[in-house]
């Protein structure tokens, strides 16, 4: 609750009509939340309703992304259906409380229908998607590392393959190790860190679209960037690590014997 008060006993079917509307509801119907604590609107019957008090807003449907929405809470002796919630919030073991919950039921109304389930099993269904989401841009993302370390280490050990006669030549007029790995491999990591700036623009552009399928991911979170661009930096290393230990143990004495 926000502000106002909660249902009562008194909130029968004699006395005024009243109900709970969440924030949303208060803003589009009243302009705002205070406005709204107190006042009235109609319903489609035309009974008129006061509002006494307002509730914060929340997900409504299955889909746990979505945006908010007006809603109103009207009691049950006001307003009565053919089904109703009940939630439990209990550290008792799930089946005790289960058969005790279903016996109390029984003593009421033997005829009463009771379905039990917990709030795991209840997520269950409304996370589904989400977790399946989840799930293939994981192993989308997996095999796209796989792909870039056998892109990089390929193109790294190709490149260094070509230059060995070079390699071998700046070695024995005494290049350091610095310089012989910048010769060897500095064309691989430059074109390493422009297809990493590639793919992290068009990585931020596709934020919105992962905000929307995977539920609580939030456009250009800094965490997550720095995950990515981390993940990157390790990856070029590992491609290039066996390439570039091949460019250093070049020995230029038997490498120009050869040539």
């Amino acid at each position: 609750m926000l502000a106002g008060r909660n249902f009562s006993q008194h909130d029968d079917k004699d006395a005024p009509s009243v109900a709970v509307v969440n924030r949303e509801f208060a803003r589009k119907i009243f302009g705002s939340v205070t406005s709204a604590l107190g006042g009235y609107y109609k319903m489609t019957d035309g009974t008129r309703v006061q509002v006494v008090g307002i509730a914060e807003d929340g997900k409504y449907t299955a889909n746990l992304a979505e945006a908010p929405q007006p809603a109103m809470f009207r009691p049950i002796l006001q307003a009565t259906a053919s089904d109703t919630w009940l939630v439990v919030r209990s550290s008792r073991d799930r089946q005790q409380l289960a058969t005790a919950i279903t016996s109390k039921l029984r003593d009421l109304d033997r005829g009463l229908p009771c379905f039990i389930q917990t709030w795991n099993e209840e997520m269950n269904g409304a996370l589904f998607a989400p977790r399946m989401a989840t799930a293939s841009l994981g192993v989308l993302g997996a095999m796209g590392a796989m792909l870039s370390i056998t892109g990089i280490f390929g193109m790294a050990a190709y490149s260094v393959s070509k230059r060995l006669r070079e390699l071998g030549i700046r070695i024995a007029l005494g290049a350091q190790r610095k310089e012989v790995l910048e010769a060897a491999l500095g064309r691989a990591v430059r074109l390493l860190a422009f297809g990493s700036a590639v793919g992290l623009l068009f990585g931020l552009l596709a934020t919105r679209v992962l905000a929307f399928i995977v539920y609580q991911a939030t456009p250009r979170d800094p965490l997550v960037l720095a995950g990515v661009v981390l993940a990157m930096s390790l990856l070029g290393l590992l491609a290039t690590w066996i390439p570039a230990q091949r460019a250093l143990s070049v020995n230029p004495v038997i490498l120009l014997r050869a040539e």
